[in-house]
């Protein structure tokens, strides 16, 4: 199948022309692009609408794993595991390209914790049943050092290796906008949505407006149903209502997210070496760490802390760096230090706020991770909570919950389980994550100009002509994850990517503006 072209003059073209649509989603992340594949898979006529960049927010800075999640089996959240176990499977099938299994491996320093995690995992393994990627095993001393060789050995007694998986977050958002795009959808980032449109005097959601924020073009759209999936925004999108015309001016809503945030430290693939992964399941201050190896380099994570506000681009605590740093060193025998770190990236997990947290401001490591369904009383449909695993299983949530309140006719079917993604199921040679696109791209101009180790000049034409790149970030951050990756090689190379971006685009690729946000990314010494 070829490419759908994503060039915007002619998607506004066809937006233009769209008299109404089915279904109008706003948010562009892995909630509401799972929703745009659901709904476009059963024929319905679809646009989404992303306020920046797909995944720009929390879908791109996750800790890139697909699990059924460890902490929550601990925390007895045993339906919400075997969800996410069920959906994993269906990850690695939908997308093999974008998704892998990892050995992950918990170092022991007690004989009890490794019986007691081991028993745990032993679990984990049966809630999987057929979909489990691997036994979990009980390590000795010796196993354990040659599957970690970058661990502590003082007081090791052993270790438990089970298996998860490892994705590309970022380009697995960019697979399901493409899919959602094949399958008719129209989708377009760089477009946030402005207000709503009402009928008088019931409040009904008609339609909403969208300006276009590369020319400041605002557009009315209508629509017969409308998604709310803007994650940790979920609650200004639906503010927007109480200005909408025909809906009261003093309603005092309630706060449906509790945002937390997780930070990620980057560091060379020299301090831990090899192709397992660490689990700490209980660090001191009741968390988890990782070190993940992830193209070429090693992520550091994550912290699970409060935060009030929003923000696109969140910063890391320096507390939460120190945390990180503090019990990476228990574990590493080569010990990162802040000089060492070649990325700082920070996501906010837009966690569900119910009735037992809405009066709790603490530690958010205990609050669950299930997604939350509402409709309005003006039809709009909000969604919030869950985690990237479990996005499919959302959506299909969020539509039986369109067709119970009667806003659309759908069926009760869940249509998207073998719904391949973008790219599948095809491999390159190279391992590349492009996979059925990876001929093309090898004969595009530029295949051959390397502009960095991991990014070709025909890569920055790809991501400019099929994969909806506006801008420098939208490249270097998501298309390509170097400034996930290193901050500094990311700000060397921007200036190139800006000028073979402005060959292939209209608007301004905002080189500055990159390299302010690229310098946010580097610690201070």
């Amino acid at each position: 199948m070829n490419p759908v072209l994503t060039d915007r003059a002619q998607l506004l073209a066809q937006l233009d022309n769209a008299p109404e649509f089915d279904l109008a989603i706003i948010g562009g992340g892995a909630t509401g692009l799972g929703v745009a594949v659901d709904a476009a898979v059963r024929g319905l006529k679809v646009v989404l609408l992303e306020a920046h960049d797909f995944a720009k927010g929390t879908s791109s800075r996750s800790t890139k794993l697909v699990h059924g999640g460890v902490r929550y089996l601990a925390q007895g959240q045993l339906p919400l595991v075997r969800e996410a176990l069920r959906e994993r499977k269906n990850l690695l099938a939908n997308a093999p390209h974008l998704v892998h299994p990892m050995p992950f491996v918990m170092p022991a320093y007690r004989r009890k914790d490794q019986w007691f995690y081991g028993l745990g995992l032993k679990l984990y393994d049966l809630l999987a049943g057929r979909a489990r990627l691997g036994p979990t095993r009980f390590l000795n001393h010796a196993e354990t050092v040659q599957a970690l060789p970058g661990v502590r050995v003082t007081h090791l007694v052993g270790g438990v290796q089970y298996w998860d998986g490892q994705f590309d977050d970022a380009r697995l958002a960019l697979a399901l906008a493409r899919t959602a795009a094949a399958h008719g959808a129209l989708l377009f980032n760089h477009m946030p949505v402005k207000g709503f449109v009402t009928e008088h005097p019931a409040g009904r959601i008609k339609g909403l407006i969208c300006q276009d924020a590369e020319t400041g073009q605002e557009r009315t759209l209508k629509a017969r149903c409308v998604v709310n999936a803007t994650g940790v925004w979920i609650d200004q999108i639906e503010a927007m209502l109480h200005t909408a015309p025909g809906t009261a001016s003093e309603v005092k809503l309630p706060q449906a997210v509790r945002p937390s945030q997780g930070v990620h430290l980057v560091v060379d693939a020299s301090f831990w070496p090899g192709s397992s992964a660490l689990l700490v399941p209980h660090t001191q201050d009741g968390r988890v760490l990782f070190a993940v190896p992830w193209q070429g380099k090693v992520l550091l994570g994550t912290t699970d802390t409060p935060r009030p506000q929003v923000d696109w681009e969140p910063l890391a605590l320096e507390s939460e760096i120190k945390q990180i740093l503090q019990e990476a060193a228990k574990y590493l025998v080569k010990v990162p230090q802040r000089s060492d770190v070649t990325s700082v990236w920070a996501g906010l997990r837009p966690l569900a706020r119910t009735g037992q947290n809405s009066q709790d401001e603490g530690a958010t490591q205990s609050v669950s991770r299930e997604h939350t369904v509402k409709v309005a009383s003006s039809g709009l449909v909000s969604v919030t909570g869950g985690k990237w695993t479990t996005y499919r299983a959302m959506a299909a949530d969020v539509m039986q919950a369109i067709r119970k309140a009667q806003l659309l006719s759908l069926t009760s079917e869940d249509v998207t389980v073998q719904t391949k993604l973008w790219g599948a199921p095809s491999l390159d040679d190279n391992g590349s994550n492009y996979g059925t696109d990876a001929d093309l791209l090898a004969t595009m101009p530029g295949a051959a100009n390397w502009l960095a180790p991991q990014l070709s000049e025909a890569m920055v034409r790809f991501a400019a002509r099929y994969e909806y790149a506006r801008t420098v970030e939208d490249v270097l951050a998501r298309r390509n994850r170097l400034l996930f990756l290193d901050a500094a090689a990311a700000l060397t190379v921007a200036p190139l990517v800006a000028q073979i971006l402005s060959t292939e685009i209209s608007a301004s690729p905002q080189l500055a503006s990159f390299e302010t946000l690229a310098k946010a990314y580097q610690l201070s010494a």
